[in-house]
């Protein structure tokens, strides 16, 4: 009986402290879910007294216009002896885009990708568009450029960044397990490369500054996206927006931008290539422009729909696209002046709210372990006339973008969200989808229920300050 009884109070003992040790894990790795108002928050405060600062220095400006173009490589040479940065030269280089790829090296190039910028100087203001063929503009790689570009006087404020989403492009940039996830295994000497050739693109641009003229644009086209959180119950952003610029005697660009995820190759695709947006792009180039600059619109919840199979899916919507465009191009009037004005917005961030239930999330230390450094986060808006051209540092939402394409159109301006600017805070959806079982609230819903709302209400007070309205 007594061996019995100093039996169980070993057990209790040894489950006590088992049962402390779980308390322990789950206190120090876990935390309740914000449910506060952001306007009381710090992060708000701070950034709003930066948004009031910008205000006073903002500059409108109508003058001529002078546009200049470049376009650089990125395009790897695969399967080297050994790494070579200088050359875009690899012994072996992930895929950026699918977990599912498991970090796995590419096996080929299906079609070649790029980097290619638009400068524009209006007056005493320059900035650039910048659009590349990657899943994401990686932080770490965007910091680098902006040191390297600070040394030729070019600020992070002037440029303003995309990428197409391509969800089968390189990889290897993306630091933490997070990253690695979706990019693959770290490799410094592709990020240095990579931000070789983003300068070199955005220096040879700036270079290229000549007298222009200016046109903007959008129109519908329906069939080729969806939203895919909800489903019809959704709405959906099926706008194609475009800006063309014509040098005067020279060349010409197109820079568009559509919201359905470049991802028609999943992810048993593993050969580099531009998805739908490089079709675009090679068709625009082929008929309508020298240069052909894809910015992904707000891909949030919004995914692709077309016919085909294989690489005959992502051909049919970028052609399509290219084809749809070239029917408006020639109603659009150019203008050799245009009523112009910048803004960059850098953002404070709340604290990672990386969700486990309805009530708990990661506590932030350890988010912070896993996920890779957001980088430096701006909101940035550009007025071109009557078209509003905004980017953002994320995948973001397309009811959202719609929302503010509705409130501008109100007052005569056309309006467009751009995603991947340069930072990455992960997906920004309304926050009536947060606690969803879904993808993107659940699992890239980084910040908690109030990221969306706080978002959308910088970008609604950019685009008042912008266009020097009240009630956007």
């Amino acid at each position: 009986m007594k061996r019995v009884i100093l039996y169980l109070k070993r057990a209790g003992i040894i489950l006590g402290v088992f049962l402390l040790i779980i308390f322990l894990v789950l206190y120090f790795s876990t935390s309740f879910v914000e449910r506060e108002t952001y306007f009381n928050e710090r992060y708000y405060n701070e950034t709003i007294a930066r948004l009031d600062t910008i205000k006073k220095s903002m500059v409108v400006t109508t003058d001529s216009i002078h546009a200049g173009f470049a376009k650089v490589s990125i395009t790897p040479v695969l399967n080297e002896a050994e790494d070579n940065y200088a050359e875009g030269k690899f012994t072996q280089l992930p895929l950026a885009g699918f977990g599912g790829r498991k970090g796995k090296s590419a096996t080929g190039i299906h079609d070649s990708i790029f980097v290619k910028a638009a400068a524009i100087k209006v007056g005493r203001q320059t900035i650039v568009l910048v659009a590349s063929d990657l899943l994401i503009m990686p932080p770490n790689v965007v910091d680098s450029v902006t040191l390297i570009l600070s040394k030729k006087g070019i600020t992070r404020e002037q440029i303003f960044y995309s990428a197409t989403h391509t969800h089968s492009s390189v990889g290897a940039w993306g630091p933490g397990f997070i990253g690695e996830q979706f990019s693959g295994e770290e490799n410094n000497l592709v990020e240095k490369w990579l931000a070789l050739q983003i300068s070199k693109v955005i220096t040879s641009a700036i270079a290229d500054l000549s007298p222009a003229r200016i046109g903007t644009g959008n129109f519908a086209v329906e069939q080729y996206t969806r939203n895919r959180l909800i489903g019809e119950s959704g709405n959906k952003n099926n706008d194609f927006s475009f800006i063309t610029l014509q040098q005067i005697g020279k060349k010409k660009a197109v820079i568009g931008s559509y919201s359905a995820h470049a991802t028609t190759m999943g992810s048993d695709n593993m050969q580099i290539s531009a998805d739908y947006p490089g079709y675009w792009e090679r068709k625009v180039e082929e008929t309508s422009a020298d240069y052909a600059l894809f910015f992904a619109g707000s891909v949030g919840s919004q995914s692709p729909t077309g016919k085909g199979d294989g690489f005959d899916r992502p051909k049919f919507i970028g052609e399509a696209l290219a084809d749809s465009l070239s029917e408006h191009l020639p109603g659009i009037v150019l203008k050799d002046t245009v009523k112009f004005s910048a803004l960059s917005l850098r953002i404070d961030l709340p604290e990672y709210h990386i969700r486990l239930t309805t009530e708990t999330n990661l506590a932030t230390p350890l988010s912070n372990s896993l996920l890779p450094n957001s980088g430096n986060v701006y909101l940035q808006a550009v007025r071109m006339g009557n078209m509003i051209w905004i980017t953002t540092p994320c995948d973001f939402s397309g009811e959202f973008a719609l929302q503010l394409k509705n409130s501008l159109s109100a007052y005569g301006y056309q309006a467009n969200v751009t995603s991947f600017n340069g930072g990455y805070i992960g997906y920004i959806v309304p926050g009536r989808y947060f606690y969803l079982d879904e993808y993107e609230p659940k699992l890239m819903g980084w910040f908690g229920p109030n990221m969306g709302e706080y978002t959308m209400d910088l970008i609604r007070q950019l685009s008042r300050v912008i266009t020097n309205t009240d009630n956007i």
